[in-house]
């Protein structure tokens, strides 16, 4: 069991004990991981996993590899010197801790502004009347079906495009916005540019919501794999959730449609959109706390 190091008030975990959270993280992630691992080398795509591991630039190797909670230690031994290393580790009086000599003054500002942003956010009232068209904002026209090549769309073309121009298209995150097909852009009722994309971030966007797994990667291994692996699942719900609202047939993957060009498919999404926007919001006060301890360390010089 862990018990209080002596000069700090951080949890200091035994051996035995790191390894277990160690080997259970592991397994937690483990289906996901491996499954894209074994599609990649079969040459196979997910139009619905993959997404967790392309568009999202963290390896599954690091996202198996655990770390410590913030306010945890490591008991200092052989196993912990070659698992958990400088110069974002240190010894001190038996206990391996994260150093501030770790956090270079790049690191610091790229967790600064990430810090900014999720505040932003957090202030901002929440929207939910997007109803997940972006994706079909994306095919309008058959600009760009883009599983094709694994999906079909699950409604002809002109009803697609109908739909689209029938609806408000309120999409407040650019990075779903930037792949709308041109026609369809002057349809957003919201005016996103680049220089200007975070400006419209919302705590009910599942984007902006499924970004915090970004963030905590961004901070790792100071955030510590609990708190990131919760990111992570959360991302998992929402991409779900994001493709089953979507115009492509995914049936042959397991994904139920979730019909919103119906307005019980939209009280569906809504109610959904809601649900995990809450679980959103609980962890972007803990990601914000534990930046905010991160960046209250001692400043180092850059390497």
């Amino acid at each position: 069991m862990p018990h209080a190091s002596p000069s700090t008030p951080l949890m200091v975990l035994e051996t035995a004990e790191w390894q277990a959270r160690a080997h259970a993280h592991r397994e937690r992630v483990k289906p996901y991981t491996q499954s894209h691992r074994a599609r990649r080398a079969r040459g196979e795509a997910h139009p619905v996993h993959d997404f967790l591991f392309t568009y999202y630039s963290y390896s599954t190797g690091r996202l198996e590899t655990w770390h410590p909670a913030p306010d945890e230690a490591i008991e200092d031994s052989p196993a912990a010197r070659a698992r958990f290393r400088e110069p974002v580790y240190g010894v001190i009086d038996g206990v391996l801790t994260r150093s501030a000599s770790g956090l270079t003054a790049t690191k610091r500002e790229r967790l600064s502004e990430t810090l900014s942003l999720l505040c932003r956010t957090r202030e901002r009232a929440a929207h939910f009347g997007c109803f997940g068209m972006h994706e079909w904002a994306m095919v309008y026209g058959g600009h760009d079906v883009r599983h094709a090549g694994v999906a079909s769309l699950r409604l002809p073309q002109t009803e697609i495009d109908a739909f689209v121009e029938s609806r408000p298209v309120a999409c407040s995150h650019f990075d779903a916005f930037r792949f709308f097909a041109p026609s369809a852009r002057p349809l957003n009722r919201l005016p996103l540019a680049y220089e200007t994309r975070y400006d419209a971030e919302q705590p009910g966007c599942i984007h902006a919501n499924m970004d915090l797994y970004r963030w905590a990667y961004t901070g790792m291994p100071w955030v510590g794999s609990d708190l990131l692996v919760e990111c992570f699942e959360l991302a998992l719900a929402l991409r779900d959730l994001d493709m089953q609202a979507g115009p492509y047939d995914l049936r042959a993957f397991g994904v139920t449609p979730v019909y919103i060009e119906t307005a019980s498919g939209r009280d569906e999404y809504q109610r959904r959109q809601r649900d995990l926007a809450a679980r959103a919001s609980a962890l972007r006060e803990r990601l914000i706390g534990v930046l905010e301890g991160v960046l209250a360390m001692p400043h180092t010089v850059d390497r």
